[in-house]
């Protein structure tokens, strides 16, 4: 079937092709779903791995973690992302999904600029090459990339076919996703999941967000026209799902709900959440004061992404407004 752009002047002719979309897409759920049963899982010590884990295992996934250091049960396998990978050791799996990264948070001196491009680039490189050779190989390999990669791009809307942005976390987050080209290359179905902020109650950037909330002293950064595009951790779990038994996506998949932020109204939605004031600004100066490349590029950047290919694969987000994912968040 052919669609022309025109057919998608009205909304509900849009609503008419997302769900002929979704039907078409979900028809293999089942088919696939019985298909993939052992899976390997790098990263889950971070929130989405920490929230993922549990979900595979309830769905009756037979999971393996990929860890750094010794393995200390059978459900483990040793790896260093510096070193090659013996294909053997990764062959036999259905579906490898890899979140691994060093953090980004923290001043981007020469050596941490180093350890978020290596633990990206080399690691990724070092997985996707022997999963190419294994002898039997994974169905799919969904890694973990980031909105970072469109760069500083404004009140730009910003979806899976728009160009690579500029500065540092744009080219790791190009070179990234480059590295998994050789696993796609092998037949293996690869997917690059661009992902946005992640909110969770297990920390991460909605966890560094709260003290000065919780003190009172929270504010809007800079002049707070920045676009925040943001996720709900149970939506980025229900994604990954989606994405394992969906065939139908590959390539960069962007990981966000589908009505993105500005900074300010971010902040006034969590300081009304929270019954504290939003009202205390943190000046951009004082961001780059503070934070360096991080602050300017991180938390002064903007990036007004939607989720097109989730949206069009009939991916149904759970939490698709900020105010009903921090409440959800904060109810306990």
């Amino acid at each position: 079937m052919t669609l022309d752009l025109q057919h998608f002047t009205s909304f509900n002719a849009f609503k008419s092709i997302h769900s002929l979309f979704g039907r078409f897409a979900n028809c293999y759920s089942d088919t696939l779903r019985s298909m993939i049963s052992r899976i390997l899982v790098s990263g889950v010590s971070g929130p989405i791995g920490a929230a993922l884990l549990p979900s595979l295992k309830t769905r009756g996934y037979e999971v393996t973690r990929l860890v750094r250091g010794v393995a200390t049960g059978n459900d483990q396998i040793s790896w260093d992302p510096a070193k090659p990978t013996a294909p053997d050791v990764l062959s036999g799996f259905d579906a490898v999904i890899h979140l691994a990264g060093e953090s980004i948070v923290g001043r981007w001196t020469k050596t941490k600029k180093i350890k978020i491009r290596d633990s990206r680039v080399a690691g990724t490189t070092s997985l996707a090459e022997a999963l190419a050779r294994a002898n039997d190989k994974p169905q799919v390999f969904v890694c973990s990339s980031a909105i970072g990669y469109y760069g500083d791009r404004g009140n730009e809307v910003l979806n899976e076919e728009s160009t690579a942005g500029t500065g540092f976390l744009a080219d790791v987050c190009r070179e990234w996703e480059a590295a998994t080209q050789v696993a796609a290359n092998a037949g293996i179905r690869t997917v690059q999941m661009r992902t946005g902020i992640v909110l969770s109650p297990r920390g991460g950037a909605l966890g560094k967000m709260l003290t000065p909330f919780k003190l009172g002293v929270g504010g809007k950064i800079g002049e707070g026209r920045q676009w925040m595009s943001w996720i709900d951790v149970q939506d980025m779990v229900g994604a990954i799902h989606h994405i394992l038994n969906n065939d139908l996506l590959q390539g960069p998949v962007n990981m966000v709900a589908p009505k993105p932020v500005t900074n300010a109204e971010f902040t006034k939605t969590l300081g009304s959440v929270l019954s504290r004031p939003a009202i205390l600004p943190m000046p951009a100066f004082a961001v780059k004061l503070a934070f360096g490349e991080m602050g300017e590029t991180v938390l002064l950047g903007s990036q007004r992404v939607e989720p097109t290919q989730l949206v069009m694969s009939g991916y149904p987000f759970r939490f698709s407004s900020l105010r009903a994912s921090l409440e959800n968040i904060f109810k306990h």
